[in-house]
């Protein structure tokens, strides 16, 4: 059986054009969108309906936003905002990911070959990382690419 494959990408300090092309050279089907805010003007070329446009235009990516898989504004506040401990925002998220059960209620085939999307130029304190190891845990036979 193959491994279920999942990428990870941040948006920051990267030009559309590095952005797409990483995408593209990964082979990535679909941009799978975790995060809690997608519209905001600061996005630049990821606001939520111009990503989804550019996505299909320039590579044939699908996009799919699932909120499920972003934090809570109160668990982002608290590392964010208020400089809470990066270990308390790890252990809050996960707790968070099993209450909702994403394992059962998010689809293998979406995740797979698809690319979780951030605004975190790296993934080491990202969501988007302790999503995928979360669900490597819970699915098994998960593979993992950050594309930086």
């Amino acid at each position: 059986m193959e491994p279920i494959l999942i990428y990870t990408i941040g948006f920051t300090q990267k030009t559309a054009q590095a952005f797409f092309a990483k995408l593209r050279d990964a082979g990535v089907r679909r941009i799978v969108d975790v995060r809690l805010n997608n519209t905001s003007q600061l996005a630049g070329f990821s606001k939520r309906d111009d990503l989804a446009f550019f996505l299909r235009e320039i590579s044939g990516i699908e996009y799919v936003h699932l909120p499920e898989l972003a934090p809570t504004k109160e668990i982002l506040d608290g590392y964010k905002k208020y400089k809470g401990s990066w270990a308390a925002y790890e252990e809050e998220f996960f707790k968070l990911l099993e209450k909702r059960q994403i394992e059962d209620s998010v689809a293998k085939d979406i995740i797979n070959q698809g690319c979780l999307l951030c605004s975190e130029h790296k993934p080491h304190r990202c969501h988007r990382r302790l999503v995928a190891e979360y669900l490597g845990q819970h699915w098994g036979g998960v593979e993992t690419k950050h594309l930086i």
